[in-house]
């Protein structure tokens, strides 16, 4: 996908919902490992490449998702971290998401420079029950990030956040079920919960799959296949897009860039009924979908 970059791979489990992790599925499919981490050699500069005509490959205004197959505050990662930074601060231009359940050490992992925050972050802690929610987002809301959100998922157990909703620091919260071996059930009713809890907030809330189990009115539901899971999740219609929050995305010389001049994500046929649209950065077009 255009929009992950993982400038390292592999990871170390370290809460309930890592236990199936899905990059430790995928790599044992492949006969790796994953708890071999290493460095990305062919991506890890991922944000500065260029095409054929000297442009960046990521454009003005994209959101890019860091550490999709490892933690980005992972400790063995610490001699590599400061290389990222550095082409993070080189594109004010782009949105980064970064996602972590290691928070408690994001303080002493900040580059020096970090302040009050860069406005092209976006930091995120995964919460995937009420356990792992009071444990680490009062972490993220005492830390200086201009732009925090909740991640949900693997979603296996009810969580109440509304607390920390109302502190109006965090714009966004993901909920997904869970996929790939050993998978446990996410229930309808926590997912409503989550979505209303939000909505009584104004932050903005995203159903993004149902999981390949799903409990609906006490009845089992069983699907394999990812996109009838996000479509569910979609059809569902508990999503919703509260208040807005706005980047402020420069060029190198720190001159603001108009809107207008962003990057506007294309969106095919396919799309239309997936429940990762509002979050998604959109397709790398290919026409195949026209």
């Amino acid at each position: 996908m255009h929009d992950i970059w993982n400038p390292w791979h592999g990871c170390i489990k370290i809460s309930e919902g890592c236990e199936n992790c899905y990059m430790y599925f995928l790599d044992s499919m492949r006969d790796g490992n994953g708890r071999n981490i290493y460095r990305v050699k062919n991506d890890f500069d991922k944000p500065l490449q260029r095409d054929r005509h000297g442009d960046y490959k990521i454009k003005s205004g994209e959101t890019v998702r860091i550490c999709m197959t490892s933690d980005f505050f992972l400790e063995e990662a610490d001699g590599w971290r400061d290389e990222v930074w550095d082409i993070i601060r080189m594109r004010p231009d782009v949105k980064f998401y970064i996602l972590t359940k290691r928070i408690n050490r994001a303080e002493r992992c900040l580059p020096s420079d970090w302040g009050d925050g860069w406005e092209n972050v976006m930091m995120n802690v995964s919460a995937e029950n009420d356990r792992r929610a009071g444990e680490r987002i009062p972490v993220l809301l005492s830390l200086p990030f201009k732009h925090k959100g909740i991640m949900c998922a693997p979603f296996i157990g009810e969580a109440d956040i509304e607390n920390y909703l109302a502190t109006g620091q965090i714009e966004q919260v993901i909920c997904g079920g869970e996929n790939y071996s050993g998978c446990r059930p996410c229930r309808w009713e926590w997912v409503v919960s989550l979505s209303e809890q939000c909505c009584r907030q104004n932050v903005s809330f995203t159903f993004i799959e149902t999981g390949t189990k799903f409990i609906k009115n006490n009845r089992l539901y069983t699907l394999k296949n990812k996109r009838i899971q996000s479509e569910m999740a979609y059809r569902s219609g508990i999503s919703f897009k509260g208040r807005e929050h706005e980047y402020i995305l420069t060029d190198r010389f720190g001159v603001r860039i108009p809107k207008e001049e962003l990057y506007t994500p294309f969106f095919g046929e396919s799309c239309t009924l997936c429940g990762s649209r509002p979050i998604c950065n959109g397709c790398s077009f290919c026409g195949k979908c026209r």
